[in-house]
């Protein structure tokens, strides 16, 4: 029968610990990691100063708006005050023109020959027709 017994150690010398060789790993797979952690940063920089160029932008047109309609219903608001004032003006001027038409003709129905009463009423009247065609221009060019 032999001996089986594993207990006998054996006095033949183990071979010694061969070194291992580093196996040479592949730069690609971290390289390519590297490359698409870069790409994705750029990527989310892209679109985050996209969405943040839009939402200034939205936010822009609206101040804009606001100015517009603002600006709008000042000028609105001169621009009536503006007619109110002509239209008030014009009103006292046709009276001062119809009040004169008035005294010229009843002086011209009353005098037989012409006076300095009667150029200076007329140069009064024609100053005064003056200014109310003026009026009326400014007022035509204010609509």
């Amino acid at each position: 029968m032999m001996n089986t017994d594993s207990r006998i150690v054996s006095s033949v010398p183990a071979d010694p610990p061969v070194p291992r060789r580093a196996s040479k790993r592949s730069p690609w797979p971290f390289l390519i990691a590297w490359i698409v952690i870069i790409a994705a940063g750029v990527a989310g920089a892209w679109f985050y100063t996209q969405r943040l160029q839009q939402e200034l932008a939205v936010q822009i047109q609206q101040q804009t708006d606001r100015q517009i309609a603002e600006m709008q219903s000042g000028y609105d608001a001169r621009l009536q005050q503006l007619e109110s004032g002509y239209a008030s003006q014009l009103a006292e001027l046709q009276g001062k023109v119809d009040s004169l038409n008035e005294l010229l003709a009843f002086n011209r129905d009353n005098a037989s020959s012409k006076t300095d009463n009667n150029n200076k009423l007329y140069t009064q009247l024609s100053q005064v027709q003056k200014q109310l065609d003026e009026l009326k221009k400014n007022l035509d060019v204010l609509k």
